[in-house]
């Protein structure tokens, strides 16, 4: 008698252990991570080509009368910004999540 009540207590605690999930047995999936990457040295670039060139065609522009610094700073912001559009790039990665 006493040996069939001490296997019912332990087939019983093991339906209980079964039943109750735990943080191993969590089901992980792959989920896919992007973010957008760009480099420093494209825009800093962008900048000093875009100053060069707006001020070349600010000075030829407006013949020595101070266009040259207003086109290099509009040439400078307007690469600066290109540069930045054209060098951003997603980079991605695959995670494990719980």
């Amino acid at each position: 008698m006493r040996n069939k009540l001490l296997a019912t207590l332990v087939c019983s605690a093991l339906a209980v252990t079964a039943a109750i999930p735990t943080a191993a047995m969590a089901e992980r999936h792959k989920v896919q991570v992007c973010r957008d990457v760009s480099s420093r040295g494209a825009r800093n670039t962008g900048t000093v080509l875009g100053a060069v060139g707006g001020g070349l065609i600010g000075n030829s522009v407006s013949k020595g009368g101070g266009g040259a610094l207003v086109g290099a700073g509009l040439g400078a912001v307007a690469g600066h910004q290109i540069a930045k559009h054209n060098d951003t790039h997603r980079k991605c990665h695959w995670e494990w999540r719980d």
